[in-house]
């Protein structure tokens, strides 16, 4: 059998692979969630713990640090024993940091518990999302990955929202705030238990008769491991994605992801800040206008999921870090910037945003091969964290000593960077099976514009 037609990468979409997709959401929705909250959260408890501008700058990077470990530690984790353990497990470790935070005291304790609570964020990317790839038809997965993604931007709305209606509980309302996420991964935890392992995962270590066993349960009877192509059975290695072929794809992935969340992050985290920075006042600008950009941050994301399978993964990623870097500049370039002119630019970045992050979970599931996809994508995930941790820990001095237009100017600078790599290293994945796109040599994952690029086909 060809790898370029099997039982998964041409099976028709099922209610088990719309399933798959909500019940792997949950993830990044509690990602969204949970980063934004902070962001409201910071508002009751500044004051209630008399934190320093370091102390809020910690506190804000402290998820976003732990993300970093945790997407570096447990995707190559999650490559070694398996996707369905670590699907679960997760969430647990999710639930009970959210909770603990609600009994902080100290601003050193509210910081640790963010650490492990963004550890166990980072930890989902790769797990949920390599096992969610390894089940998609070709034809939907740029689609039905993308809009696991798109949720986070959701479970951001959801956090300003959550923050409106627990304003009047008090100084104390930002203990119920951190605790909130613990809700979302209970239900999500629940809802993930029963999934089956993927076959692709347990074929390349060899275990043949479970693999079967998974088929037949998702697929049927009538099918078993004689309708897939052979999955090399490989040793995980953590540095396997650091050498050819697959540097290249790490080195781009790192690049473009990074410069997406950089500014990303920043704005999510401190919209509140931002928006009064520009005459925005009272609870309706605050959380209402926080709210409005999250939920623009959806809207883009619905075309983006169109014109991901139209115009191709690679046109999608450059248009809009165009679009974003503009944005970015606006408020920088125009004097004395009205504040509606403002507010209209972060508006249009949040669509820009919505349009083309997804692709962050997107290229790097379809670029690796499956002893070491999670890995990849927890390396995405862990070397874009370094700088989003950055920027979100530097966002409060970026304000004070260049105020609201020039901390935006740094952004469209990182912007920048991103489109320029994007031009140079984004392939076009579009339409090709994953064990297509994996198998590939550096030379053949061409930097081209064609949407639907003939498939490389193994012997």
């Amino acid at each position: 059998m060809t790898s370029t037609g099997h039982l998964i990468d041409d099976a028709p979409l099922t209610s088990f692979h719309k399933k798959l997709t909500a019940f792997s959401s949950g993830g990044p929705f509690i990602d969204g969630f949970a980063l934004s909250i902070i962001g409201v959260a910071l508002i009751t408890m500044e004051p209630a713990m008399s934190l320093s501008t370091t102390e809020i700058g910690l506190i804000g990077a402290a998820s976003l640090v732990g993300i970093f470990v945790g997407g570096g530690v447990f995707g190559y984790v999650t490559d070694k024993i398996g996707r369905h353990f670590m699907y679960i497990a997760d969430l647990v470790a999710l639930a009970v940091f959210s909770v603990l935070s609600a009994f902080c005291g100290e601003a050193w304790q509210v910081i640790l518990l963010r650490f492990l609570l963004g550890v166990a964020i980072g930890a989902d990317y790769p797990i949920a999302t390599s096992l969610l790839a390894e089940f998609l038809p070709k034809r939907q997965r740029g689609r039905l990955l993308g809009a696991m993604f798109v949720v986070w931007a959701v479970g951001a709305a959801a956090a300003y929202i959550v923050g409106y209606l627990a304003k009047d509980l008090g100084p104390d309302a930002w203990r119920f705030l951190l605790a909130s996420p613990a809700i979302f991964a209970v239900i999500t935890l629940l809802a993930r238990m029963g999934t089956p392992e993927s076959p692709r995962w347990l074929m390349s270590k060899g275990r043949m008769a479970e693999a079967d066993k998974s088929i037949k349960l998702v697929y049927g009877e009538q099918y078993g491991v004689a309708d897939l192509p052979e999955e090399p059975v490989v040793s995980t290695s953590f540095m396997r994605v650091f050498q050819k072929p697959y540097l290249e794809r790490t080195i781009f992935v790192a690049i473009f992801w990074t410069a997406q969340v950089i500014p990303l992050f920043a704005v999510y985290t401190f919209a509140p800040d931002l928006l009064e920075s520009f005459g925005l006042y009272g609870d309706a600008n605050l959380y209402g206008g926080s709210l409005i950009i999250a939920v623009l941050f959806v809207v883009g994301g619905i075309p983006g999921l169109w014109l991901v399978e139209k115009i191709g993964r690679r046109k999608l990623l450059i248009g809009s870090f165009a679009v974003i870097g503009v944005t970015l500049a606006v408020p920088a370039l125009i004097p004395d910037v009205p504040a509606e002119i403002f507010f209209l630019a972060l508006a249009v970045f949040a669509i820009g945003s919505g349009a083309s992050s997804f692709l962050e979970v997107v290229y790097p599931n379809e670029l690796f091969p499956t002893e070491v996809r999670a890995t990849a994508v927890g390396v995405g995930t862990a070397i874009s964290r370094i700088g989003s941790a950055a920027g979100t820990y530097l966002m409060p001095m970026a304000l004070i000593s260049f105020g609201a237009s020039g901390a935006l100017m740094i952004g469209a600078v990182v912007t920048l960077i991103g489109l320029v790599a994007s031009i140079f290293l984004a392939p076009e994945t579009r339409g090709a099976s994953l064990t297509d796109t994996a198998s590939k040599t550096e030379s053949e994952v061409e930097k081209s514009d064609d949407p639907d690029p003939a498939p490389v086909t193994r012997a």
